[in-house]
Order: structure tokens, then C-alpha cells, then sequence
């Protein structure tokens, strides 16, 4: 069996409090976007892993999608074996939440591939012990994620037909660099409300981790400058980065960057 692991962007993110367990809660809207792994599982006399494309990094027993595999096992022993192929576009480190993806995607074709009958919720408990931000790609529909990111509720936010451009430098930002630099705060305005009015984006759609990772790697505001001038009716910083997205009404004539930098784009 096989399925597409898709990436994301965040829409705003507030860092609100630092957490006892060592986490922040957060407030953030994730929306998929149509930029694809590719995920591969199918039952075998000996489990094996391997991938194409984009090279992974770090150890083989830290893939995130052999953690979800050996999650399910604990509850479920019966699950065999499985020959695994993950084909990696998706960047790392990017603020895309490639791997999160992986890692749900792999919960679901085991789930179909298996015959678990487990539901979304279900699922979403599995995933959010891998990662924050899993939970999120189990349905794979825009929503408000608070806590560490696997509290989920549905909000209507609807792309359609909008113009996206993706950008990241060759830079790879890590989760504690990305963390050190924020103070959380609670925010004015529920992020809902802003959502609510695409109008407000620019000026009050915000991501916390720019302040500080903007002042150390000045290639990102410069990439969100270019997206401003260029037309964008939104841009900002994906997650933790280093993807810098835009948001356009309309497509764009061809834009030239820097070599090394990732460039995807798309009519969302």
C-alpha cells in the first residue's frame, strides 16, 4: 500500500507559556499544502527501511515512521513485519512538518494495511506520542492546534484558488535554536478572530519565532520582503523554519533565487 505524506504551513504562531514537562503551549493554525513525500509499507518476512530522495538525517532508529511502527506493536503484536520505502521531498528543518506527516501517514496505512478499525481520534493519540505537530496529519484538514500542538479543532480557512510560493534557503534551523529565542506571551486577539479576516493577516498574523530567528539569519526577511513586494497578500516564516511562504490572489511570472534555495509553488 502506499500514500503521500503532504507538508503544511502555519498560519500564525503564538508561543503562549512555557510548560512543566519542558514543552510550550502554543496557538497556531496548520493547513496542508500539495507538497508530497511518498510512503510505502507493504507486509514482508523482515522488516526493513529504506529511502530515496532527499537524504535523512540522524540515525535509522530515530525515523519517525519506525517509531510509529513500533508504537502500534505495543498494543498490537500481531502486526507483522513490513518492507518500508519512503520517498523524502519534503525539506527537513524546514517548518513543513515532513516527518510529522510521515509518521501519521505510516499510523494510517498500518491501520488500513492491518485491519485495525482504530478511528481518527485514536490514531491522533498515537501520533501526538511521536510528535507535536502528528496529530495534525491524521485528518489533514485545516485546524486551530493549542497545547503542544495536538490539541485539534476544525476552522474554516479556505485557500482555494489562492497562489502559494514556498522559499527555503539553504539553512536548517533546529527546534532548540528556534525555542530559545521566543518569550512567550499570550495574544490580544484570539487567532480565530484574525483568521476570520484575511485583511488583518499582514499586520496581525504573526509568527513568534521570527523576532529572534529573523535577527540571526537575515536571508528569511529578506525572502519575506521579496514576497511582500512581489504581490503577497500574506507571508511569514513556517513554523520553526526556514521556509519563508507567500500567499498571492494570483500566479506569479517566474521568480529567480539564489542557488541552493528550495522554491516550490502552487495553486492551492
Amino acid at each position: 500500500m502506499i500514500n503521500f505524506p503532504n507538508a503544511k504551513i502555519n498560519l500564525g504562531l503564538n508561543i503562549v507559556a512555557k510548560r512543566n514537562d519542558g514543552f510550550h503551549d502554543i496557538e497556531t493554525c496548520m493547513v496542508p499544502i500539495p507538497l508530497y513525500d511518498a510512503l510505502e509499507m507493504i507486509p514482508a518476512k523482515k522488516t526493513v527501511f529504506e529511502s530515496s530522495g532527499l537524504e535523512i538525517p540522524g540515525a535509522e532508529k530515530d525515523n519517525l515512521v519506525l517509531k510509529a511502527l513500533k508504537l502500534i506493536r505495543k498494543d498490537f503484536p500481531d502486526v507483522g513485519d513490513v518492507h518500508i520505502h519512503l520517498h523524502k521531498n519534503i525539506p527537513m528543518g524546514a517548518g513543513l512538518g515532513g516527518g510529522s506527516a510521515d509518521a501519521a501517514f505510516a499510523l494510517v496505512l498500518m491501520n488500513k494495511l492491518f485491519d485495525l478499525h482504530l478511528e481518527s481520534w485514536f490514531l491522533e493519540e498515537y501520533a501526538a506520542q511521536i510528535g507535536s505537530d502528528c496529530a495534525f496529519f491524521v485528518e489533514n484538514t485545516p485546524k486551530i492546534a493549542t497545547g503542544r500542538g495536538e490539541v485539534l479543532a476544525p476552522v474554516n480557512v479556505d485557500l482555494k484558488g489562492d497562489y502559494l510560493v514556498l522559499v527555503k534557503p539553504p539553512i536548517h534551523i533546529g527546534t532548540k535554536e528556534a525555542y530559545a529565542g521566543v518569550r512567550p506571551k499570550k495574544s490580544e486577539v484570539p487567532l480565530v478572530d484574525i483568521l476570520s479576516d484575511k485583511s488583518l493577516w499582514k499586520d496581525s498574523l504573526r509568527n513568534d519565532f521570527e523576532e529572534s530567528i529573523f535577527s540571526k539569519h537575515p536571508e528569511l526577511p529578506a525572502i519575506k520582503k521579496r514576497m511582500y513586494d512581489s504581490g503577497a497578500y500574506y507571508a511569514a516564516m513556517s513554523g520553526s523554519g526556514s521556509t519563508v511562504f507567500g500567499l498571492f490572489t494570483q500566479a506569479l511570472p517566474e521568480m529567480k533565487w539564489a542557488d541552493g534555495y528550495f522554491v516550490f509553488e502552487a495553486t492551492l
